[in-house]
């Protein structure tokens, strides 16, 4: 009975009927179609060897894991700056070591073009990966033959030992093509140092200014010492670039007679000799500072339309033993709290916001840089925070309040400088807060006559800009709020700058 009334209903609506065979037989083709894909995904999924081996896969932000997978054009760029370093410092850090049992760096099917000796390019695909660290995760290849072992680099790239960080990210460098000004660039290495009742310390900058690649550059020695709300005391010394040492592969820098060492234990041996700028007294600096593990900063470089700016802490929390002689009176120190960054760039018109100070078991960095282009948006604030285990956590906080409570005098005129200053931010369910209570301020004029003779950290071209006065800051950091559902507090002394 059901059969005599489909066929007539068919012989009535015929060409009803054959759309609705057909759309049938569509959906159950696309049907077909997505279950065998879903069942592709599914086996891809669980396959180790497919994903990269472990269970869990890093990717960067906003890549196409299909497009990586079939290695569409669009996966060929994409990189993760300071990979080695989220390697040590998050993914293999002591502090996940009881959820993560081992991790593996890999990167595969990059475009790179062989030249051979004949001079005819060939279009290759390569890939890298630890050895050692791709077997732990289950991801080491099936050798017919030979041995597939970590080489001394794979050992650098995992665990660098001490000396080994410092150069890796406290070398020098030098100016990119789009620098079009080359005289505008310098580099430097900074270095300060706190006595044990928080009332002197010094500023130490080796600066290299100039177009390095060239003939017009050399070097400038600047050491400022200060006692709290007292008199800052200013010694300076030019070195012809005939007595210059830097390099692009390792930290040492040789300026005359001064000098900056890595010893073999990662420690900077600092030696520096200059005469008093106005006075006839000389500065004799012998210091060996000492980095805390896994307290640092592995560097970041920005810029465009020729500005660039790049800056590193491998001594975020340090302490430093040793002397600083003014003639014949001599103040030691031992394991005093110290502080040591990198710096180098475009630096004509450049201001900023920095900071570093510790903080109870806590050390802190914060800052942002404001290239000369005055169109340019004012970025945030990075905050970074760092505890014996190494790095904590990142805050971009919008702004910085200052409170412009107190005043010095430059060059017999009164400039306003900050009392106390805070910032704030929210991270998903973490928040920080700082609160700085400034106990000394100093203040350089760094248009070009003052700052060429002083020789400072801020601005060291001697540069005009519409804040031309650079603070230096010494005080007192608080620091509140929770992360990862601990309450997190502290309270040290730092060093802070600003322009007015």
């Amino acid at each position: 009975m059901i059969r005599q009334l489909a066929f007539r209903n068919i012989a009535y609506r015929p060409w009803r009927s054959l759309l609705l065979f057909f759309g049938y037989g569509i959906g159950v083709s696309v049907m077909i179609v997505l279950l065998s894909i879903g069942e592709a995904m599914l086996s891809q999924a669980r396959s180790e060897k497919l994903v990269g081996g472990g269970s869990i896969t890093v990717l960067p932000e906003g890549l196409d894991v299909e497009v990586m997978k079939s290695g569409g054009i669009g996966g060929l760029f994409f990189s993760i700056t300071n990979a080695s370093f989220l390697y040590r410092q998050l993914f293999a850090a002591p502090r996940l070591e009881s959820s993560v049992a081992a991790v593996a760096p890999q990167i595969g099917g990059r475009l790179l073009y062989l030249r051979s000796a004949d001079g005819v390019e060939h279009a290759v695909k390569a890939s890298g990966e630890i050895p050692s660290a791709s077997a732990r995760v289950g991801a080491g290849p099936v050798l017919l033959s030979g041995k597939w072992d970590d080489d001394a680099s794979d050992r650098r790239w995992i665990a660098p030992a001490p000396a080994e960080l410092r150069h890796d990210i406290d070398h020098f460098h030098l100016p990119p093509d789009s620098v079009s000004d080359r005289d505008t660039w310098a580099e430097w290495h900074y270095f300060n140092v706190l006595s044990a009742d928080k009332k002197r310390w010094a500023f130490i900058s080796f600066i290299v200014g100039g177009d390095v690649t060239g003939t017009e550059w050399g070097g400038k020695l600047g050491i400022t010492l200060r006692e709290e709300n007292g008199r800052s005391r200013r010694f300076g010394a030019e070195i012809d670039r005939a007595r210059v040492r830097f390099s692009t592969t390792d930290a040492n820098l040789v300026f005359g007679d001064s000098r900056v060492t890595v010893l073999p234990d990662g420690d900077y041996d600092v030696l520096a000799v200059a005469r008093e700028e106005g006075g006839s007294g000389t500065a004799r600096i012998k210091l060996r500072v000492h980095p805390a593990a896994n307290a640092y900063f592995p560097g970041v470089s920005m810029g465009s339309s020729g500005f660039v700016s790049g800056y590193t802490v491998p001594g975020l929390r340090a302490d430093a033993t040793g002397s600083i002689c003014v003639d014949d009176e001599c103040e030691s120190y031992v394991a005093a709290q110290s502080y040591h960054d990198h710096n180098w760039g475009v630096w004509r018109g450049v201001t900023w916001e920095w900071g570093a100070s510790r903080a109870g078991e806590y050390s802190l960095l914060y800052g942002r840089v404001h290239s000369p282009d005055s169109a340019a948006s004012v970025p945030p604030l990075l905050v970074y925070l760092v505890d014996s285990l190494g790095f904590r956590a990142v805050f971009r906080p919008a702004r910085i309040a200052y409170e412009d409570g107190r005043s010095t005098v430059v060059a017999g005129k009164r400039i306003a400088v900050p009392s106390t200053a805070s910032f704030i931010d929210a991270r998903g369910d973490d928040t920080l807060r700082v609160d700085l209570t400034i106990e000394d301020a100093i203040a350089t004029d760094t248009r070009p006559r003052t700052a060429r003779r002083e020789g400072q950290r801020g601005d060291p071209l001697g540069t005009a800009s519409a804040k031309p006065y650079f603070i230096q800051m010494k005080g007192v950091a608080r620091i509140s709020g929770r992360i990862a559902g601990k309450v997190l507090s502290g309270t040290g002394t730092g060093f802070f700058e600003t322009y007015r």
